[in-house]
């Protein structure tokens, strides 16, 4: 990797934080950007939009983790913080017609006609989410953590409803996958993460499988069980464990990157309740602003590969900048970094980046953003006078460059309107 002067590794802070100054520096530097990435292992990081997307898209770019160089060399500790996101047995690790094999068992839950179908029953939950954020506030002084009562419970009840998982384990989930996605975990912590999460799906699969039901989990369940090579034990759970991460951590981010923005930009949110622009323009434009993922691990070049001037050596670990890439001022213009719902979208992939691109775009896109569109929109007419808690710099961020958000969310809700 070239250390000359000027190219020096970008350091990534384990212990997350904002990500959009680092990002603006290194945007002034190029669309691609040498990083050190915790335990001192070297890597790339794609920042520019048209970079990324085509980085995404390239072919002779891999998942799987048998062309990381470091991994195969031995280099990686057991419990290094992101070992998770390379090793998994899934679709997000998978290339060729693997990928297509395992994305084609999940993707009939995440059709246009599932999610339709889903959208009464979200919007009976944030009914019922909201009553619950208003009685918190009430025992809370005229307080509530929005993220806690509201924010987190919608995707992950949702996530859970698809796969057939009880609400006894949905609180513990969380708290796993929050420990996996943590970038400053330390090995043992990690280790143990990693085994309760397993575990803890396996007892969900084992409960499937002995009463099948109508939902994702069963159906995996059941492709496994018809032999052949559709699906492993191990690609069951990995996929398992993907699903609940990807399926709530986002969503999760998403709306509530979405209320702190129309909390801190009254003009937008006023825009928006006298129609010169819709609750599906705010989800696009927080999604571009403020996306729920920073920097996704990892791909890896097949080969040398040469993007935007600069080489990625073959078997690099690759992070995709999603948050960076949402602020280029080469695509979104000089005044990239001002929220604006009523922001032209230059074309289709130029709002969809955040959510990935090419063959690993996420499955569950569609419902993310059908999830967020109703919260915001029942958030915002139950309570109209809304606002936040704490001053935006006072709250508290996430403990990862991976996840972008906050850790919670108090705000004042304010009399609800019937």
């Amino acid at each position: 990797m070239d250390t000359s002067p000027g190219t020096q590794p970008h350091r990534m802070d384990p212990a997350g934080g904002c990500p959009h100054a680092d990002n603006a520096r290194l945007l002034a530097r190029g669309a691609v950007a040498p990083v050190l990435l915790p335990g001192g292992i070297e890597g790339m990081a794609v920042l520019g939009h048209d970079a990324l997307k085509e980085f995404l898209a390239h072919p002779e770019v891999a998942k799987n983790a048998r062309h990381f160089t470091a991994l195969q060399e031995g280099r990686i500790a057991p419990g290094w913080p992101l070992l998770t996101f390379a090793t998994v047995q899934g679709m997000t690790t998978a290339d060729g017609e693997d990928h297509r094999r395992l994305r084609s068992l999940v993707s009939k839950a995440f059709t246009a006609r599932r999610v339709e179908q889903l959208r009464s029953w979200i919007e009976e939950l944030t009914s019922t989410l909201l009553d619950d954020l208003g009685r918190a506030a009430e025992r809370g002084g005229q307080v509530a953590d929005l993220r806690q009562h509201f924010a987190l419970p919608l995707p992950m009840g949702v996530i859970g409803e698809l796969l057939g998982v009880d609400a006894e384990h949905r609180d513990r989930l969380h708290h796993l996958s929050n420990q996996v996605v943590a970038t400053d975990i330390g090995p043992e912590q990690a280790i143990a993460a990693n085994r309760e999460l397993v575990a803890v799906l396996s007892a969900v699969a084992a409960a499937r499988a002995e009463h099948p039901g109508d939902d994702l989990t069963s159906a995996l369940i059941a492709a496994r069980d018809e032999g052949g090579d559709r699906l492993s034990q191990q690609e069951l759970i990995g996929t398992l464990v993907l699903m609940i991460i990807a399926g709530h951590e986002t969503t999760l981010n998403l709306i509530t990157n979405a209320v702190r923005a129309l909390c801190g930009n009254r003009d937008q949110l006023e825009l928006v309740r006298k129609g010169g622009a819709g609750w599906p323009d705010v989800v696009e434009e927080t999604l571009r602003w403020d996306a729920p993922v920073s920097y996704f691990p990892f791909r890896y070049p097949v080969r040398d590969l040469t993007l935007d001037g600069t080489v990625i050596p073959a078997g690099t670990p690759v992070l995709a900048g999603y948050s960076a890439a949402g602020r280029d001022p080469a695509v979104h213009g000089p005044d990239a970094d001002r929220f604006d719902v009523t922001r032209p979208a230059r074309s289709e992939t130029t709002r969809r980046l955040s959510l990935g691109h090419g063959a690993h775009y996420c499955l569950g896109a569609p419902l993310a953003r059908m999830e967020a569109t109703i919260a915001l929109e029942r958030l915002f007419t139950r309570f109209p006078d809304l606002e936040l808690a704490v001053p935006e710099a006072e709250l508290s961020r996430h403990s990862s460059f991976v996840g972008n958000s906050v850790r919670a969310l108090p705000v004042r809700p304010g009399a609800p309107r019937s």
